[in-house]
Parts: structure tokens; C-alpha cells; sequence
């Protein structure tokens, strides 16, 4: 009789965003709008980096992957956010709450594995320039992009493994926007302490990766405010700053949602962080990214405003 319970629930149902019962198609629209934004804002960067030669080198292509991240990352919860807005019944299968959390966290490890990255160019370029050629090859690139995405993609399986091997036998209702371990967990049919230690692991995760980006900031600023040069130092830091500006939003983000352990929010508060984490940060990335770069806006124009673009048909 309890193995007929524990494999009874088989989808999971999200509860409604309160303050947007009554207005659910001004946020769809509002949602649809941010999501086309950043899908196109993110697929223009990554094609300006790729198709012009002047922005071949590594720190624009780290900028071009993490874009590229950036479009998959808000693809694994946005589209059905947008659904559960307009739909009745706001549910979702166990294998496609597994499968949104292993690729949303999993995406986002990797984000914050090429953020680290990033700075760790930076760092080498403006505190050690003259070997930056030598240290920043080609090959060491790759290696640092592909070890990125292995590792963010190989870091959450043990953890969803473990999930897919519970027993969820009711209630099954998910109070967040999207499935995430902790609500997901609250669901179980058996006792999930070891929260606490995924807790830990990605505190621990987290804090490495902003203090390897602290680090290579705080260095970069003290050398940079050495340049004698005003305008050196001018350009120095404005390169610096779309990726200082960044590495905050994101996370700010990350720690607002994550690291809190056992103090506990009212939902609605929840909910609201889970949107500013999901949503509204990745919004600004690509903004930050073509806004304030001078290089990025140029090579954007080119390609995507010449008039070659319109001659192709006719050519």
C-alpha cells in the first residue's frame, strides 16, 4: 500500500503568483516582451562576436558564450512561465521538473564558471600584459570554455539522480515559478536532510567563484589606478566595468535566491526573488554588454544594420 502511494504523483501543479491573479495577460505580455529581448539582444551579440574579426580574442569570445549560455538559461524556465500565465491548469510532468532543474542550475554554474573565467583574462591582460598573448592562446581558451561546460553539466547530475530517486507521494504542489531543489524537496515522501549539505556544496561553490572575481577585480583596480595616463586609465576601467557590473547583478542574484539556508521567506517574497534572479538579471546583460561597449555597438551596426544585409535577396 505505501509503494502504491509513494508512485502516485507524477506531475507537479505551480501555485499562482497572487498580486497577478487578476492581470495575468499584462504579465504574460510584459514576459513575452523581456524574453524576446533577451533572446535577440543575446543571439546579436554572440553573431557580432562570431562573424567580426576585429573582436576575435578571448575576452569578447568568453562575452560571446556566456550570451549564448544566457539565451538556453532563460529558454529552460521563461516559455513555460509564459504558459502557467495563460493556462488553467499549471502543471508540469516529474521528468520535466528533473530535467528544468538539472539545465537551469547546470547553465547557471557554467555562467558563473565563465564569469570566473573572464576575470581571469582581465586580470592577466591589464596586470600582465606583455605575456598576455602568451598566456591567453588559443588552446588554453578552449580548454577553459569546454572544462566550463563539463564541469557546470557534471556538477548537478549526482544531485538530480538522487532527486529522481525519491518518493513523492503528495501533496504536489510547487510554491515558486519555476522547479527548484528546495521546494521540490519540501515535496518528498522521506526525510531530504541532506539539503543542508547541497546547501553547503553550493555556498562553497559560490564563494570560490566570487572570491577568484573579487580578487582579480581588486587587483585590476590598484593597477589601473597606477596608469599615469588619464585617458589609459579612463579605457582600462571602462573595459573592466560591463564585466564588474555583471558579475554583481549575477550574483547578487545568486546569493538573494540561494543563500539564505534556513531563514525562510514568505512566498510571495520568493517569488518575487525567484523573477529578479531568473528574469530581470539576465535582461540587463545584454544591455550592460552592448550599451557600454563601444567595440560591441560597432560591430553590431556592421552586421546586422549594412546595407549588405538588404542586398543579399538581390544579389
Amino acid at each position: 500500500m505505501g509503494q502504491e502511494n509513494q508512485t502516485t504523483v507524477t506531475e507537479f501543479y505551480f501555485s499562482d503568483f497572487p498580486p497577478f491573479e487578476n492581470s495575468s495577460l499584462l504579465l504574460f505580455i510584459a514576459l513575452l516582451f523581456i524574453y524576446i529581448f533577451i533572446i535577440v539582444g543575446n543571439f546579436m551579440i554572440f553573431f557580432a562576436v562570431r562573424l567580426d574579426t576585429r573582436l576575435h580574442n578571448p575576452m569578447y569570445n568568453f562575452i560571446s558564450i556566456f550570451s549564448f549560455l544566457e539565451i538556453w538559461y532563460t529558454t529552460v524556465t521563461i516559455p513555460k512561465m509564459l504558459s502557467n500565465l495563460v493556462s488553467e491548469q499549471k502543471s508540469i510532468s516529474f521528468i520535466s521538473c528533473l530535467l528544468q532543474m538539472y539545465f537551469f542550475h547546470s547553465l547557471g554554474v557554467t555562467e558563473a564558471l565563465i564569469l570566473t573565467v573572464m576575470a581571469i583574462d582581465r586580470y592577466v591582460a591589464i596586470c600582465n600584459p606583455l605575456r598576455y598573448a602568451i598566456i591567453m592562446t588559443p588552446r588554453l581558451c578552449i580548454q577553459l570554455s569546454t572544462g566550463s561546460c563539463i564541469f557546470g553539466f557534471l556538477m548537478l547530475l549526482p544531485e538530480i539522480v538522487w532527486i529522481s530517486t525519491l518518493p513523492f507521494c503528495g501533496p504536489n504542489e510547487i510554491h515558486q515559478l519555476f522547479c527548484d531543489f528546495e521546494p521540490v524537496l519540501h515535496l518528498a515522501c522521506t526525510d531530504t536532510s541532506m539539503i543542508l549539505v547541497e546547501d553547503v556544496i553550493h555556498a562553497v561553490s559560490i564563494l570560490t567563484s566570487v572570491s577568484i572575481i573579487s580578487l582579480s577585480y581588486l587587483r585590476i583596480i590598484t593597477v589601473i589606478l597606477r596608469i599615469p595616463s588619464g585617458e589609459s586609465r579612463q579605457k582600462a576601467f571602462s573595459t573592466c566595468a560591463a564585466h564588474i557590473i555583471i558579475f554583481l547583478l549575477f550574483f547578487g542574484s545568486v546569493a538573494l535566491m540561494y543563500l539564505h539556508f534556513s531563514v525562510t521567506f514568505p512566498p510571495l517574497l520568493d517569488k518575487a526573488i525567484a523573477l529578479i534572479f531568473a528574469v530581470l538579471a539576465p535582461l540587463f546583460n545584454p544591455i550592460i554588454y552592448s550599451l557600454r561597449n563601444k567595440d560591441m555597438k560597432d560591430a553590431i551596426k556592421k552586421i546586422f544594420c549594412s546595407q549588405k544585409m538588404f542586398n543579399v535577396s538581390g544579389s
